[in-house]
């Protein structure tokens, strides 16, 4: 295999690679050298071109797969429940289970193939029964490719059909059925059941992510009222975890929830929906003090997250209406005369759009964005009307809505005031005065630490390898840009120097999906003037930003901010996997002439066990680290920096939208969610450091 690729990228590659080293192969091309996979073969071969990936999103992607089926008998008014349990098999591998109560699968024999409806849905690709509207009007699956995908990709898939009054089963190998479609008992109930094991030959990944399924689970309640998903882990049976989701308010109760820890403009979501041409459109909205955006987009339930016609229609609809408020509001027009921009319209909105509708056309079998033309019209009009109405009847809402967006105009236009003083001080190109930089030019071999403290900073710098390691103090009090308008992030002396050192630019990170075009009432697009005004992963002159600071409270306060300036502002970053923490030392053990570092409580414990001493024992020492700067540079040189022996946590960005609310929680305004959290999890600090 090709190093560097994953399975299914590599292996055309290395056919031709092999070939190529066969003379006669390489001189003979004929009929003999085409291959034509038949049946599940293909799915086998190129996973990636049916399920995106086999790493841990493709095998997400198998679960979801299934679910979806019983998602489509809940959208058609058949399944009012559906159970996900996942386990381990006898060898220790995942396995997962999907229940639920809609009408089963068919199993009588189909007319055309011959066998029963249940095996051909699970051999063929391309069988299903959404390809015209008899059985469903609306679905997510649309290419019948998902369930038989999955049963190819699994190492064992076994199915049971409850069609009362009979039980109906079947086993299948690598997506072989091991035995025809049988009957092996009665009920009264109906539904399915599909149980599958990955095979773990293909897929990378090979463990569940329960905290990634059961977010997705969560959005599945709140785009299906009523429906109510129950996932239970079971891998663990001295830890079980279940959670059961279940929302009756819909999209106004998930907008409720993303904005569960921002203070809102108006109390009470703004949501509508309505119907015309066969399509439904569900939105609901509602403004927060945040100067981020969340603009979430459905098509059938499946999250659009490259947008599409519906989202334009949205955000077309939204700048008509909203313009149309302000031409009714002397007073607020006087204060604003300057152009609105589509960010401002956007800061501090959180919005879902869904739309269910038959024959959705989609770029790609990854369905990331909405191509059907007549959707934007529909979605525009429905908007423009509804929203309209809405503002009209609640003027006080309509007045806090558009003082929020000429606030977020005039924060606009003093960020850009902002950059173009910044531009001018950086004319020269120079770098900040205390970066101490280092001689590789590579920046995947470089690397920068971020250093709490002049003290520490220069220890750092006459610890470190000059070849890659690049050093940035820090100094003074840092920004919460939680708290902060993008002007005052951009202009700040504390954040200047981190700018200027990852030299990639700058941007406000929203989690929503985003249109160039400017839309239909004129405004301008986002301001892409310069390069500082767009974040580029690719300029970044550090590979690994390593954030080091002091492993006490203020420490973890500084990390903190660090770390929410970067999801706001260079989220690109956290996402490649180039933000790392530094781990310093709690303690040095000094036992005779040996030394050992302890970098929690545990290890310190573990440390004195193991040579059999307690802490007062004579000839031992244990120095208690306040502080990097009581390092001296070999000391922060031998346990943080080097490479051979540190121990560094690289973060990972998982959940975008529960990362959200946790950062407007722990760093924005509103004490009382904080104070909660704070008091919930006390519990599981066990030296607090005061």
């Amino acid at each position: 295999m090709i190093e560097g690729m994953n399975k299914d990228e590599s292996s055309l590659d290395y056919l031709e690679v092999e070939n190529a080293s066969n003379e006669k192969n390489s001189q003979d091309y004929g009929a003999g050298n085409i291959q034509v996979l038949k049946g599940l073969e293909a799915v086998r071969v190129r996973p990636g071109m049916y399920i995106g990936s086999t790493g841990i999103d493709g095998l997400h992607h198998l679960v979801y797969e299934v679910i979806d089926n019983s998602i489509d008998e809940a959208m058609a008014g058949f399944c009012t429940h559906i159970e996900v349990t996942i386990a381990k098999d006898d060898q220790g591998n995942d396995v997962c289970s999907v229940k639920d109560n809609g009408r089963g699968i068919p199993v009588e024999m189909h007319p055309t193939e011959k066998k029963s409806t249940l095996e051909v849905v699970l051999t063929q690709l391309h069988a299903g029964g959404k390809f015209n509207n008899n059985a469903y009007k609306v679905s997510g699956g649309l290419h019948g490719v998902g369930v038989s995908c999955v049963n190819a990709l699994s190492d064992y898939l076994e199915v049971q059909v409850f069609r009362a009054p009979d039980v109906y089963h079947q086993v299948y190998k690598k997506g072989v059925p091991q035995a025809p479609v049988a009957k092996i008992g009665k009920t009264d109930i109906n539904g399915t059941v599909v149980t599958f094991k990955p095979d773990f030959t293909i897929m990378e990944a090979n463990s569940f992510d329960y905290v990634v399924l059961a977010q997705r689970f969560k959005e599945l309640s709140y785009l299906n009222k009523g429906l109510r998903i129950t996932i239970e882990d079971r891998r663990d049976l001295n830890e079980i975890k279940s959670e059961t989701f279940h929302a009756e308010g819909g999209l106004g109760e998930f907008v409720s929830y993303l904005n569960e820890y921002k203070k809102v403009i108006h109390d009470t979501p703004i949501h509508f929906e309505g119907e015309k041409g066969g399509v439904q459109v569900e939105i609901a909205l509602q403004y927060n003090d945040k100067y981020d955006q969340k603009v979430i987009t459905f098509v059938n339930n499946i999250n659009t997250r490259e947008g599409g016609t519906h989202l334009s229609g949205f955000k077309s609809g939204l700048a008509r209406t909203i313009n149309n408020q302000l031409q009714k509001n002397p007073k607020l027009l006087k204060k604003f005369s300057e152009k609105l921009d589509s960010s401002d319209i956007s800061e501090g909105i959180v919005a879902l759009i869904s739309v269910k509708m038959p024959n959705p056309q989609f770029e790609g079998q990854t369905k990331m964005k909405l191509g059907n033309s007549s959707v934007a019209g529909i979605v525009q009009s429905l908007v423009y009307e509804k929203l309209g109405n809405y503002l009209d009847e609640y003027p006080n809402v309509a007045e806090a809505i558009l003082t929020k967006i000429i606030s977020a105009a005039q924060g606009r236009l003093a960020a850009r005031k902002a950059r173009e003083q910044i531009r001018k001080k950086n004319d020269g190109g120079g770098l900040p005065g205390k970066l101490a930089v280092c001689s590789e030019k590579d920046p995947a071999k470089c690397e920068v630490f971020i250093v709490e403290g002049d003290s520490a900073g220069g220890s750092a710098k006459q610890g470190r390898d000059r070849s890659f390691q690049a050093i940035l103090p820090l100094w003074g009090k840092m920004l919460n840009v939680e708290k902060a308008q993008e002007y005052k992030v951009i202009g700040n002396d504390k954040l200047q120097p981190i700018i200027q050192t990852i030299a990639a630019g700058i941007t406000r990170y929203n989690n929503s999906v985003d249109v160039d075009e400017t839309d239909d009432e004129g405004l301008s697009a986002p301001e892409n003037e310069d390069n500082e005004s767009t974040f580029d992963v690719s300029k970044v002159r550090y590979h690994k930003v390593i954030i080091m600071a002091d492993a006490d409270v203020d420490g973890s306060h500084i990390r903190t901010l660090l770390l929410t300036f970067f999801f706001r502002y260079m989220r690109p970053l956290i996402e490649a996997g180039y933000v790392y923490f530094a781990m310093p030392p709690l303690y040095k053990i000094t036992i005779g002439k040996k030394s050992y570092y302890a970098y929690d409580e545990e290890a310190r414990v573990r440390i004195l066990e193991e040579n059999n001493i307690m802490d007062s024992s004579k000839g031992v020492s244990i120095q208690r680290y306040k502080g990097l700067g009581e390092m001296n540079p070999e000391q922060l040189w031998e346990t943080t920096m080097n490479p051979e022996t540190r121990m560094i946590s690289k973060i990972h960005l998982g959940d975008a939208e529960e990362a959200d609310r946790v950062f407007s929680m722990l760093m924005g305004e509103d004490v009382p969610p904080r104070r909660e959290f704070i008091e919930a999890n006390a519990q599981y600090v066990d030296n607090l450091d005061v």
